[in-house]
Order: structure tokens, then sequence, then C-alpha cells
């Protein structure tokens, strides 16, 4: 029995700002109407943190451009309090001269995945059998593998170009940051940082100086193009899409990795993406933002790992931390919006997954926790998390804000 999807199921190429409340809606209303072609009007229902944070996520507008140009009616149903599949549910209705003619429920579950009730039919295949961290590492021990070899043998060589393409991608999501400044929309008025950051050079600025303000600089803008609708990548999100390609930039310039090597951390950062995706969550709206800045991190930290060569219990011991000490952080987006604590979020992580790369060179061998247990600790933490505190804005600094 295959456990794991492909790398290309986790790193999505894709509109800003939410994975889960823009791209997986999107793409439901995309195969809903091609199913329903005689439809001369549709209704999408939306509901859980759709419902809640759906304007700011401007998942509205994602369904209606796919629906477009039969009649749509979108309904926020923030009164429903009933029991839902999953926290980001959306029910579709077709019609024809009046009369229902077909209806659909679909839980977006996160980095632009759906699932449909009734429809196991839809799910992209598996290709792992490994299912969690611990099975892969001694698969890899085994076969005296990296965890980059082991992509290539399980999904063949043409992952490579698969990855290129990504790195390319996000890639230009920063440069594209770098050089943009106004404004962003939704109301905040929070103005794009990213380039003031690159191009600032501090009066008194030591190497740990630089180091900071310029990752900071690569998660500014990436991010920053995100909550503008920008072209990204999820990794895992689109709300945490900062953190992997402003650490392996950063990385790539000071010591002048090859592409080549990049993508082999990309890949490394993809089997630990895998893991919390298949075992856990990645989903804000479900389990909050310990699942996907977290999961960010750890990717992030496992890549730097990988793109050094440390042994596989190093490579461990950075996805761990970075992912333990973000425990039971929660999503509460001002206004719904992808911009606060998000933008700031990313840059923060970045240089997490930079500290524990460090601390995994010196401390491996004191490690007491696998990566595994705190995967499951973090579906747990997040399960039990209030659900203000998970994808509403209705707790934390979005109620305080007002």
């Amino acid at each position: 029995m295959f456990i794991l999807k492909s790398l290309r199921e986790l790193y999505k190429k894709g509109k800003g700002p939410s994975s889960s409340h823009t791209m997986g809606p999107n793409k439901a209303a995309i195969l809903f109407k091609s199913e329903n072609p005689d439809a001369d009007k549709f209704k999408v229902e939306l509901f859980g943190s759709l419902a809640k944070t759906g304007k700011g996520h401007r998942t509205d507008t994602a369904v209606y451009d796919a629906l477009l140009p039969v009649h749509t009616e979108v309904v926020f149903r923030t009164d429903y309090d009933g029991e839902l599949p999953h926290p980001n549910t959306l029910d579709f209705y077709a019609y024809k001269n009046g009369v229902e003619i077909n209806k659909m429920r679909v839980m977006s579950v996160g980095g632009g995945e759906i699932s449909i009730e009734g429809r196991p039919d839809i799910e992209t295949p598996d290709v792992y059998m490994e299912k969690n961290f611990t099975e892969i590492r001694n698969f890899c021990r085994e076969r005296n593998i990296r965890l980059s070899d082991y992509v290539e043998l399980i999904e063949g060589k043409q992952i490579w170009d698969f990855l290129f393409d990504t790195w390319n991608t996000m890639k230009k999501s920063i440069n594209e940051g770098l050089v943009k400044e106004g404004i962003l929309e939704g109301g905040l008025g929070i103005s794009r940082y990213a380039s003031r950051l690159y191009n600032q050079r501090h009066i008194d600025e030591s190497s740990i100086t630089r180091e900071n303000r310029i990752v900071c600089a690569y998660a500014f803008a990436a991010s920053e193009e995100n909550a503008d609708c920008g072209t990204i990548v999820t990794a895992p999100t689109c709300g945490a899409c900062a953190v992997v390609p402003a650490v392996l930039k950063y990385m790539q310039e000071k010591h002048n990795f090859s592409d080549k090597k990049i993508l082999r951390a990309l890949a490394a950062a993809g089997v630990v993406g895998n893991v919390v995706k298949s075992n856990a969550s990645i989903s804000g709206a479900e389990c909050g933002c310990q699942a996907e800045i977290g999961t960010a991190c750890s990717m992030a930290a496992a890549g730097l790992a990988e793109l050094f060569e440390m042994g596989l219990h190093q490579i461990e011991y950075s996805a761990e931390t970075s992912l333990e000490h973000h425990l039971g952080l929660t999503c509460d987006p001002l206004c719904g919006l992808v911009q606060i604590p998000c933008i700031e979020r990313n840059a923060v992580a970045a240089m997490r997954a930079i500290n524990s790369l460090s601390l995994a060179n010196f401390l491996t061998g004191t490690r007491k926790i696998s990566f595994d247990m705190v995967v499951q600790t973090m579906y747990n933490t997040g399960k039990d998390l209030k659900r203000e505190y998970r994808e509403t804005s209705e707790g934390g600094l979005a109620e305080i804000y007002g």
C-alpha cells in the first residue's frame, strides 16, 4: 500500500494569497463547471474558515473567476454552527431554468488540495511506500543513500525537471517582490518592505546582521508577492511560501551552491513536508499556523541540512527542532488577510530554520524526540486549539485589533 504522494502535489505553482482559500476552491470550481456545461446559474456556499476569512483571502473572487461567465452567487455561511467534515468546506450547486441539476461538497484540505465527498476517484495516487520519517530514514540507511537520492529512486529522474521549474518560480517570486513598492490591498495600509530591507544597509552592519537583513528581505519579498496575489510556490502552503526559498536563495549566493545542489535540498525539504501533510495537516484552518509556518520552517531546515550534506539524524534533528518550537502557534490573521502576522512570520521562521541547522551541527547526539513524535504532537495540539485560533479571524490578534 502506498502512503505518500508525489512532491508534485506538495510544491504547487499558483496565485496567492491562500492555497486552501483560493487555490483549492478555484480548482473545485473549475471541475464543477466542466461537469455542468448546461448550467445557467451556480451557487456556492462557504462554511467554517472559508466563511469567516473568505473575503480577506479572496475566496469569492477565486470562485467567481473560475465559474465565469455563468451567473454565480457566493454565500458566506458565517451563521452555520453544525458539524463539518473539514473547517474549509464549500458546497456547489448547479441550476438550469431555476431547477437544481447537480451539487457537490468539497473540502479544501490545504496546500491547494481538495477532497470531494463521495468522490475518492479525484484524489491523486500515492507513490511512496513509507508512511513516516522513521521508515524513510531506515530505508535510506539500509541502502546508504541520502534523502534526495530516495526521492529520485521513487519518483524517477524526471523529478529534477519539475524541481528545477519549482526553484525558478521561487526565485522569481523573490526577485519580483524585491523591486516592488507601495501599499498592499486589503485596507490595513501595509507597505511593502522587502525592497527597503534589501537595500538599506545598517550603519554598522556585521556579517550576522547582514545575514538577518537579507534572509528577511527575501522572505518579505515572496510573502508580499503572495499577499498581492502574485505567483508563488506552495511550500507547503501559500501563506508559508517564503521560508524555503528565502533560506535556499541566501545560502546559494553565500556559498555559491549550484542549482543541482539546491534541487536536492528541495527534494529533502519536500520529503519532510510530505510526512507532515500525510500524517498530520498543513491546513491553518485545521491545526493553526503551526501546521503552515511550522512545517515550512521544518522543510527549510531539512533542506539546508541536505544542502550542507549532513547525515540523516542531523537532517531529522533540524526538522524536529523547527517544528517543535512552533507548537501551539495560532492562526489569527487580521481582517482575514494574509498580511499580519503572516509576512513577518515567514521571515522569523526563515531565521529559525538557519538556527535549527546550527543546533543540529552540534547537538544531534542529545536528541530524545523524533520528528514523527513532533508531527503527531502538532496534530493533537492543533485539534485542541480553540476554533477561534484556527484561521477564523475571531481570536488572538484579529480579535484585539477588531
